[in-house]
C-alpha cells in the first residue's frame, strides 16, 4: 500500500550538511504524518523529527533541535530532512516512517546511511 524510499545519505565531515529525501509511493490519502528515525550500531532507535502530512506541524528530537529541519514537498510526495552542523554522534542509519493514525508508525523505508567523520 505504501512504499517509502529514502536517499541522500553519505559521508560528510563534522560541521557539514546533508539533505535526506523520503519519497512516498502508493496510498497517501488519510496519512497522518511522516517521521525520521535513526539507529546507530548498538543503540536503540531514536526519534529525529516528524511532520504532519498536511505540513502544518513539526516536532524534533532534543538532540537535533536547531540543526535539522523537516519539510514536505507536496507536489512530489517527498519529505526532506535538512541536516546542518552535523556531529559525529549523528552517524546512523536514517529511516523514514509513516502512519495513518496516531499510533505506531506502520510503514518504513529501507534506510540510508549517514556517516559523519572528524
Amino acid at each position: 500500500q505504501v512504499q517509502l524510499v529514502e536517499s541522500g545519505g553519505g559521508l560528510v565531515q563534522a560541521g557539514g550538511s546533508l539533505r535526506l529525501s523520503c519519497v512516498v509511493f502508493g496510498r497517501t490519502l488519510g496519512m497522518t504524518d511522516l517521521a525520521w528515525f535513526r539507529q546507530a550500531p548498538g543503540k536503540e532507535r531514536e526519534f529525529v523529527a516528524r511532520i504532519a502530512w498536511s505540513g502544518d506541524s513539526t516536532n524534533y528530537g532534543d538532540s537535533v533541535k536547531g540543526r535539522f529541519t523537516i519539510s514536505r514537498d507536496g507536489t512530489r510526495n517527498t519529505v526532506l530532512l535538512q541536516m546542518n552542523s552535523l556531529r559525529l554522534e549523528d552517524s546512523a542509519v536514517y529511516f523514514c516512517a509513516s502512519r495513518f493514525s496516531l499510533g505506531k508508525y506502520e510503514y518504513w523505508g529501507q534506510g540510508t546511511q549517514v556517516t559523519v567523520s572528524s
